[in-house]
């Protein structure tokens, strides 16, 4: 069984895509001492937990329950090994579509999972672990992601105002540390985004990993930033432009990213 298990279930636009590519990059070096199970590995799962944020229903629930048990059960042996699951959607769907207002099914699925991993690994030490960022930041880059992958049309004012509670990543936090019988970790990307190993080097410090091995660690280039401004802005006009022809849209979309290199 693991000695560790460190559940990074987000948040969403707090540097995870850089940190589990981080992780990717480094796990031959890592596999001595960690096991790995990032988003591509838990695709049933996370569209369980996509399902129980939009729709908040017992079944959904006991869905997300069910292929989380599915995922661990299927798990190698790991002999002492530290295990990492990190997948931001392990917290539902990104707040900030149609009534998807804040992560409040966050505290439910976390507390199912960490139940279901003490049932499995009873001696295991069981950690959380959340990315946050600064409301303001967090809610432009949220309001830019919705732009870039959904047909969102508001303007980035009306959306913070609709979505603000769901930026205080910290309140978000306090409730999960209170609602779950582990200790949980949390950093800022602002604190982190300049560590040697940018967002992961807090994760990465909770394993006890050997020194040596840290430093034989490398950083590859920061992943899903933001797209430029201008390219962003001419998605929204398309958004706005095709608001009622979803097949339009996406061609549009297609086209703009194909042309600025980034599809």
């Amino acid at each position: 069984m693991p000695r560790r298990i460190i559940l990074h279930p987000g948040f969403h636009k707090t540097g995870t895509s850089s940190l589990q590519a981080t992780l990717r990059a480094n796990r031959t070096a890592l596999k001595p001492h960690i096991a790995l199970r990032l988003r591509w590995h838990m695709k049933d799962l996370l569209h369980a937990t996509r399902g129980y944020s939009t729709w908040r229903d017992p079944l959904s629930l006991l869905k997300a329950e069910h292929r989380f048990e599915t995922l661990i059960d299927g798990l190698p042996q790991m002999l002492g090994r530290t295990l990492i699951l990190s997948a931001e959607e392990l917290a539902g769907h990104l707040p900030g579509r149609g009534d998807l207002a804040d992560y409040s099914a966050a505290p439910e699925l976390l507390e199912i999972f960490i139940r279901s991993l003490r049932q499995r690994f009873p001696q295991a030490e069981i950690i959380v672990y959340l990315s946050t960022r600064a409301p303001a930041d967090w809610i432009a880059s949220a309001y830019w992601e919705h732009v870039k992958a959904s047909s969102m049309t508001l303007n980035l004012a009306d959306f913070t105002a609709r979505y603000a509670p769901a930026a205080d990543l910290n309140a978000m936090v306090q409730e999960i540390t209170h609602r779950l019988p582990c200790p949980v970790h949390h950093t800022r990307l602002e604190d982190c985004r300049d560590l040697p190993l940018g967002p992961a080097t807090p994760l990465l410090g909770l394993c006890e990993l050997p020194q040596d091995l840290l430093k034989q660690l490398t950083l590859p280039p920061p992943a899903n930033q933001r797209l430029p401004a201008d390219l962003l802005q001419a998605l929204l006009d398309a958004n706005r432009r095709h608001a009622d022809d979803p097949q339009a849209r996406r061609r549009a979309k297609t086209a703009l990213l194909t042309q600025a290199g980034t599809a």
